[in-house]
């Protein structure tokens, strides 16, 4: 029987363990810490419920097909349930524009500030369809881990059809001038660690996604994504093991054998990293092994945004929020020459609140809330470590209250930070960046690390940090084409 190793029990570990596993494979997953999840945790305190990660669930097809090429029905697992709307977006100038599938209904609402926009509107979302239709078809299914590979003549015609080199940005004002809506469908460069002004139009496609395709929430949290994940992995007969944390890998003769880890030496055929690839070639492969990413060529890689987060549970509700929400400030450009130029904390970031008591009254105490807030903050690089988390903590609690959350601080009854040295110490987040290396260039856009180790044998990637990128449904699809590739040997 052939025996996988997996570094992490993630998403894209837990579903390549689910694959190799149901294919008749030796599955043994290490997990460093007690709970597995990786980025996607959960926090449980006094009745208030909150998932310390990922918050926003789209293809929902992509969990569900899990669970249905091993025979199951995923919802005998978990159930799914659409947010409406999408998000409420606030911005400085008063103007509330509800993200919804309902093209009309945006178009009425943008026209409030800009009828040009609302006119351009349709258009956009179908360039953002078209893109993402492109894409699905040519690179999300597909690990293209070799370079003849990417160099088949039918991904090179599909590659020029996204114009990898022309910005998001610049795309976006082809469609709209107003600075809201160039605020609204910017951000989502951000869903990806990057800034609208530097990475490819291609992640405009993310429009559609969420307009298009619908955006989900799991009952009960989705961290139950994890949980139904790890209760399949288990039935299939993965071993997972919690607590065991990976110092080493061993390799012999160009060729992965095993690990080492702090409750003794594992061997394999082969070797799954559900880690961030940066840092497991940086913190547990010896030099030799790695030609190809030297410690300097690790230093050149710029990582990804990262994220201060507030858990807060509020003794109080607040009628104008949804699930999703997002506070934009009055220079959001600002934000972005801050966090990859400067490399500092923005003094006003844009502030995204997911309240899921909005739409799951189970996840926080009556007429209570539990917020989960997140602002965009620099990866490790630099000087830039956060010296006063209270402080900072105050200054965006501040914000939300000029921005009509009135009472917030006084009605706190339970709160949690996180930065990113917290996140970096609890995954070995590259840098502590959430989603590995940005796609602020063309290279690091489209040349992620590939699924297959092109020296070591045997040593494989799953997860954010490889091909096709960060994102619960990507996550999972890495994981998939991982313990395909495998599997075809």
């Amino acid at each position: 029987m052939k025996r996988a190793i997996i570094i992490g029990g993630g998403l894209g570990g837990l579903t390549t363990s689910i694959y190799l596993a149901h294919a008749g494979w030796n599955v043994r997953i290490l997990e460093k810490n007690k709970t597995l999840g990786g980025k996607l945790q959960q926090v449980n305190q006094d009745g208030f419920h909150f998932d310390l990660g990922p918050s926003t669930i789209t293809l929902k097809h992509i969990f569900e097909q899990v669970f249905h090429d091993t025979g199951r029905d995923s919802r005998d697992y978990l159930s799914f349930y659409p947010i409406t709307p999408i998000g409420k977006n606030f911005f400085p100038d008063g103007s509330i524009v509800e993200l919804t599938a309902d093209v009309e209904k945006m178009q009425e609402q943008l026209a409030v500030y800009s009828k040009a926009d609302a006119r351009a509107y349709p258009a956009f979302l179908a360039e953002s369809k078209r893109l993402f239709q492109i894409s699905e078809r040519a690179f999300l299914h597909k690990p293209l881990f070799l370079l003849k590979e990417k160099l088949q003549p039918e991904l090179l015609r599909n590659f020029a059809k996204i114009r990898p080199i022309q910005s998001f940005q610049s795309l976006l004002k082809q469609y709209f001038r107003h600075p809201n809506t160039l605020r609204l469908f910017g951000r989502y460069a951000t869903y990806v660690g990057s800034s609208p002004n530097q990475a490819p139009s291609i992640f405009a496609m993310l429009a559609f996604l969420e307009a298009g395709e619908g955006v989900y929430g799991i009952k009960g949290g989705t961290y139950k994504l994890v949980e139904a994940f790890e209760k399949l992995a288990v039935e299939l007969g993965v071993h997972i093991e919690k607590e065991t944390d990976v110092t080493s890998i061993q390799t012999s003769r160009g060729t992965v054998t095993g690990v080492t880890t702090t409750k003794g030496d594992y061997a394999c055929d082969t070797l799954i990293g559900n880690g961030d690839a940066l840092s497991l070639y940086s913190g547990l492969l010896d030099k030799s092994d790695r030609p190809h990413f030297s410690d300097q060529k690790i230093k050149k890689v710029e990582p990804s945004l990262s994220g201060f987060t507030m858990l807060l549970g509020v003794q109080k509700r607040y009628a104008q929020l949804a699930h999703h929400n997002v506070f934009f400030p009055s220079d959001y450009q600002a934000e972005f020459t801050s966090l990859f130029k400067d490399k500092q904390y923005i003094k006003e970031p844009a502030l995204y609140i997911c309240f899921s008591g909005a739409s799951d009254p189970d996840m926080a105490p009556a007429n209570m809330s539990n917020l989960f807030v997140l602002a965009n903050a620099p990866s490790l690089t630099g000087l830039n470590q956060l010296q006063d988390k209270e402080r900072y903590k105050d200054q965006l609690i501040q914000q939300l209250e000029e921005r009509g959350l009135v009472g917030l601080s006084e009605n706190i009854i339970f709160e949690e930070l996180q930065t990113p040295a917290d996140l970096a110490v609890r995954t070995r987040a590259f840098q502590g960046a959430i989603y590995g290396m940005s796609s602020n260039s063309f290279t690091q856009a489209f040349f992620r690390i590939p699924n297959k180790d092109t020296h070591l044998k045997g040593l494989w990637f799953a997860g954010g940090s490889t091909h096709p990128g960060g994102g619960t449904p990507m996550v999972t699809l890495s994981g998939k084409l991982t313990a395909q590739a495998i599997l075809q040997g």
